[in-house]
């Protein structure tokens, strides 16, 4: 039975009508609102490249069902800034981060959670655990050095 749910995504209260509220939080940003900067990678929680803030905190929105996000702020990198303008994605641009850039908004929102948490410069590193297939670690931590 479809059953309406509200989402604060990106600071803006949406409404979303899904047919299970176990469905992962993942598919009802995509699907459902849109909001395709969020990716799908291994949907085990293990690759990061659906990484979203929930309430400020990085989480893994593959593994999280959206009736859990109810009630809760929901920040994904298209919402990050209106701009670009945010330190981790100014760092990416500089060094050139991206390559095939599917994980990539994945790892600057794992980036700009630790920065939320108060780490910086090269210890970020050490805070995040997501994959890049492409092998773009050297410039990740070019980037990350400067933070």
């Amino acid at each position: 039975m479809p059953t309406n749910l509200s989402l604060n995504v990106n600071g803006v209260d949406r409404q979303v009508t899904v047919n299970d509220t176990n469905i992962p939080l993942l598919w009802v940003l995509r699907d459902h609102l849109g909001l395709t900067g969020t990716k799908y990678g291994c949907g085990i929680e293990i690759c990061g490249a659906c990484t979203v803030h929930i309430n400020g905190r990085p989480e893994k929105s593959c593994d999280v069902d959206v009736s859990s996000a109810v009630g809760k702020r929901i920040t994904t990198i298209e919402g990050l800034s209106a701009n670009r303008s945010h330190p981790a994605q100014q760092a990416w641009i500089a060094h050139q981060v991206p390559q095939c850039g599917w994980c990539q908004s994945g790892m600057l929102m794992s980036v700009a959670g630790a920065m939320n948490a108060g780490h910086h410069g090269a210890s970020i590193a050490n805070e995040i655990s997501n994959v890049c297939v492409c092998g773009t670690y050297p410039r990740i931590k070019a980037a990350l050095t400067g933070l």
